[in-house]
């Protein structure tokens, strides 16, 4: 006889933050490729293959659907650095390495344009890093530099914002810059080397209370440093609170290129001489912290951003083909107008009138979108087409409620006139006048309604990106980046 099956045991908490990873890299995938291929057989219709600027511009899109597609497919986590010059950027990440592969120097710019090295912290991780060093974004006549390291961030994962003391009113600025881009960010105080520890202390709490979105209780001069005395500068030049999703959390001190020291050496023939150490990298907290981050949510992280990045390129796809289309969609929308109008006048039962005016709306729905050659299936027109009634403020709902008051009185009229009473005709008449008039308005509202949805990109259904987007915001462990950034992100979302 054999032996009962032992009971499985429960997941631990990782497995299950691993399960729940796997099912959103999965899903963001599945997305990414099926977005691929509606739009890859929407270029070879024929309204849309003689429109050569459209094509540009969607071919344009679809290279960002196809690289953040390729980057689900090797699960490449990227990790920018920025700051400004001589904040010791390049020397941060050559400190995570391991080894002096990204070039340094005492000189101002050194890196003149961004360059990317592969990291492997955990090789037994399930994603690759890949660590991107970027020009300063202040430097002199470097607008061009500076715009392709901002582009950079776009492409990013996960921003790493190098200072080496308070916060100069520039930093804040580039700083604000970089959090439109919806990136989870860690602000690396850098260089605590050349701070006494008192001071150190005071910039590093002084950052805490910024990022935390204390006021400013004082200020330092434009591109001014902090004292290295005992009393350092009471407050970053920065004229706002740090952005809302930056946690405290979020800030690190690093020495990833410590000042040499002096050692007194004495010899064992008593000779005693003094040369120079340089001590090695300080980084350990800042290495766990990535770490942490690529353990517990890094394939989520990496879902999240290739979705929003897909997110917004089918929007913009959807932008330039409304463009082209409108005239088109303008006659559509009047030519559904005008038949559903007719056939709720002509048709003399009440729920009918109904049935058939939210199915017309649905037609309207997906005529539209197929005018514009974006993807809609008859789920999404349904779930667009509540939207719709729900966001207009119960205006349709009770132009509906009066149709179907209209509908009731019209069927009756309908039926004292086959009775020979003329005065249910007229009834019937008046009834049906009126009742065609709001369906006429009501589609013309769904239509244009539908535009304004359409053009914010095909992106509903179980395999949108919208869809997904919200699940990984609902799923997020607390005290997380991603949870962090739950609320900029859901609104935009």
């Amino acid at each position: 006889m054999s032996n009962p099956q032992s009971p499985q045991p429960n997941p631990t908490t990782a497995e299950r933050q691993a399960s729940k990873q796997d099912t959103h890299f999965n899903r963001a995938r599945a997305s990414l490729r099926q977005t691929l291929s509606w739009y890859s057989h929407v270029r070879r219709q024929p309204q849309l293959a003689k429109d050569t600027e459209l094509q540009s511009a969607m071919q344009k899109q679809l290279d960002v659907l196809s690289g953040n597609l390729a980057k689900l497919d090797q699960s490449m986590i990227r990790i920018a650095a920025f700051g400004l010059v001589s904040r010791g950027k390049s020397a941060v990440l050559n400190a995570l390495l391991g080894q002096k592969i990204l070039q340094t120097g005492p000189i101002n710019g050194v890196t003149q344009w961004p360059r990317s090295v592969r990291w492997m912290p955990n090789p037994e991780g399930k994603v690759q890093v890949e660590l991107i060093d970027t020009p300063g974004l202040d430097e002199i006549d470097g607008q061009v530099r500076a715009q392709m390291a901002r582009d950079v961030a776009h492409q990013s994962d996960l921003i790493l914002f190098v200072v080496a003391g308070d916060i100069t009113r520039t930093e804040y600025k580039a700083l604000s810059e970089l959090r439109k881009t919806r990136k989870p960010l860690i602000l690396v105080f850098n260089k605590i080397d050349l701070y006494p520890e008192q001071d150190r202390q005071a910039i590093y709490q002084q950052l805490q209370q910024l990022a935390a979105g204390e006021k400013e209780k004082g200020r330092v001069g434009e591109g001014e440093m902090p004292s290295t005395s005992n009393t350092p500068s009471l407050m970053p030049n920065a004229p706002f609170p740090m952005p809302n999703a930056l946690s405290p959390d979020d800030i690190v001190m690093v020495a990833a290129e410590p000042m040499p020291l002096p050692v007194r050496i004495e010899w064992p023939d008593g000779r005693i001489t003094n040369e120079w150490e340089t001590p090695p990298p300080q980084v350990e907290e800042l290495q766990q912290k990535i770490l942490n981050i690529l353990n517990r949510e890094g394939r989520s992280l990496l879902a999240l951003n290739a979705l929003i990045q897909a997110r917004d390129a089918q929007a913009n796809i959807a932008s330039k083909t409304l463009d082209s289309r409108q005239k088109a969609a303008e006659d559509l929308i009047w030519e559904f107008a005008k038949y559903k109008a007719l056939a709720v006048a002509v048709n003399p039962f009440a729920f009918l009138d109904l049935l058939g005016g939210m199915v017309a709306d649905l037609a309207l729905i997906r005529s539209l979108a197929r005018l514009y050659g974006l993807p809609m299936t008859g789920y999404e027109a349904g779930k667009l087409w509540k939207t719709i009634l729900l966001s207009a403020g119960g205006l349709l709902l009770s132009e509906m409620g009066s149709s179907l008051v209209l509908g009731i009185s019209k069927s009756a009229g309908a039926a004292a006139g086959a009775a020979g009473d003329g005065g249910g005709i007229t009834a019937y008449a008046g009834a049906a006048v009126a009742q065609a008039s709001l369906a006429g308005y009501g589609a013309y509202t769904v239509g244009h309604a539908a535009q304004v949805y359409l053009e914010q990109g095909c992106t509903w259904g179980p395999m949108g990106s919208d869809t997904i987007i919200q699940d990984i915001l609902n799923q997020v462990e607390p005290n997380t980046v991603i949870d962090r950034l739950r609320q900029e992100l859901s609104m935009k979302s």
